[in-house]
């Protein structure tokens, strides 16, 4: 029975490799060593179950950093420092955290924030004599409801969404994919998500459930295709769990070209949908890999469903988003509330145990957004109704048909179109506004009146909004089209996106 993930992790020898960068190597002994000093630290200044936010950099002690944090009893909430100072105080107003931890990197960024707790610099607490008694009654506190991290996404209200994570539903998505994957101790990952997004968390914790390990490749080189693989060759990685974004872009730059990932056995990819023009240069140039199509938002822990893509793929080839990971519940609700029939199109609704607690410091979106199962009049059954539209094709297997809503992926990152809207109109000399995307040429438009110029508006949400959600296409317009009830024709807009 796990109480904690602290009760999931394996008893690696202490010589064995966990994590590695560029920089640096992190052994079992060493990586131990260091979440129980930086616990300890911790304990002594908060008290259990507090937020701590993380913004250490993406590097191989930034795990530790993590589960310094649970060691004491506590959860944390990854920044990225890179993301701009407006977005990085909102994060922290959400969280409302005592303490924030950084790196000496990032000592300077996080010192410029609005932040009124302690500032505690990574490297000098990782050194902290670990205090045995104190770590282990901060670990008997936890349960497997215990909140785990709070990753921030997008919020239609301007300010983004905490989602909170327990152990129990992290252990239960771990040990799924693993699973899926038939991932060992001989398998090492190649890590390309940043630390402080949700699909880092494979990265992160499958080493610690199996005793494999984890590279951290280094971020310029995704766009250095030959590097980009002379490293996963040099590291020998055997592993990838990828964005789409991440997927794409090697085949797009012409890496095949100059080599082949030699070592690798397992590709999954998630977070948009592939192009599978990109998918087929992968098959044909390492077809004994096994490639695992992913799908499911934060608020169910990652991915909710995968699709082994067991058969070569043409240029126009859709793929289905597959079956449920193993204790995740995956049913079709109509607009009326009722189940969708077999080939019916449904909204994508998810229930189990890998269900988010909620949305930190929001309880009222928390319970419009997980809600009671309408299809169970009987006991308690809380579903999370993922916005996205989808469909079972006669061989059982899930079908995505868009989103229901205003919600896009791009990039990988979930965007509410309403933010962006939101942040525009902010600015002084927009008056009205309207964001589309486009997603065959993967394309962010903002559409607004008013007498503000396109690098104004640029500028302003370079500053204050993450790069992903920085408008590509900006457009202006001497009046917003409308329909007769007075809401925006965006169909009208759209004609843009071919323009």
């Amino acid at each position: 029975m796990y109480c904690s993930v602290l009760d999931r992790f394996i008893h690696a020898s202490p010589e064995r490799v966990l994590y590695k960068d560029e920089f640096r190597t992190v052994t079992w002994g060493e990586f131990l060593a260091a979440s129980d000093a930086a616990g300890t630290y911790l304990a002594g200044m908060v008290g259990p179950a507090s937020p701590v936010a993380v913004m250490t950099g993406r590097h191989v002690w930034t795990p530790a950093c993590f589960l310094g944090v649970v060691k004491a009893g506590c959860f944390y909430a990854p920044m990225d420092g890179d993301l701009p100072k407006a977005r990085l105080e909102q994060m922290l107003r959400v969280v409302q955290a005592p303490v924030l931890l950084v790196d000496r990197a990032h000592l300077e960024t996080a010192q410029g924030l609005e932040f009124h707790g302690e500032i505690v610099v990574m490297e000098e607490i990782l050194q902290t004599a670990a205090d045995p008694e104190l770590l282990a009654s901060r670990r008997a506190a936890l349960t497997v409801t215990s909140p785990l991290y709070v990753i921030f996404t997008s919020g239609s209200s301007g300010t983004p969404k905490g989602v909170i994570t327990s152990h129990e539903s992290l252990i239960c998505y771990i040990d799924a994919v693993i699973k899926v994957l038939n991932i060992d101790e001989s398998d090492i990952l190649g890590n390309q998500s940043p630390l402080d997004y949700i699909a880092a968390i494979r990265d992160i914790y499958i080493p610690l459930f199996t005793g494999a390990s984890t590279y951290i490749i280094p971020k310029n080189e995704f766009a250095i295709p030959g590097q980009l693989f002379e490293t996963l060759n040099r590291e020998r990685v055997t592993t990838l769990c990828w964005s789409v974004a991440g997927v794409e872009l090697p085949a797009k730059l012409g890496a095949f070209e100059l080599g082949k990932p030699q070592y690798l056995k397992k590709l999954c990819f998630s977070g948009s949908v592939i192009h599978s023009r990109y998918l087929r240069i992968w098959q044909e140039n390492l077809p004994d890999v096994m490639y695992v199509n992913q799908y499911g938002p934060t608020e169910a822990t990652a991915s909710c469903t995968y699709y082994v893509i067991d058969h070569p793929v043409s240029d126009d080839t859709v793929l289905p988003i597959g079956v449920p990971y193993e204790n995740y519940r995956i049913f079709l609700l109509k607009e009326d509330e009722t189940a969708a029939a077999p080939g019916e199109i449904g909204e994508i609704c998810v229930s189990g145990p890998i269900l988010a607690l909620g949305y930190y410091g929001n309880q009222a979106y928390t319970e419009k957004a997980f809600i009671q199962n309408p299809l169970n009049p009987y006991y308690r059954e809380l579903i999370y109704k993922t916005g996205d539209l989808g469909r079972y094709n006669e061989n059982g297997l899930l079908e995505f048909h868009g989103r229901k809503d205003r919600q896009i992926k791009h990039l990988g990152h979930r965007i509410e179109l309403s933010e962006i809207e939101e942040t525009a109109g902010r600015i002084n000399g927009v008056q009205d506004c309207c964001a589309l995307y486009d997603k065959e040429r993967e394309l962010l438009y903002l559409f607004y009146t008013g007498e503000a110029a396109s690098k104004e508006i640029v500028l302003y949400f370079r500053q204050n909004m993450p790069s992903y959600m920085v408008p590509r296409k900006t457009v202006r317009l001497d009046e917003m089209p409308r329909l007769p009830n007075g809401k925006t024709d965006m169909q009208t807009l759209k004609q843009y996106f071919h323009s």
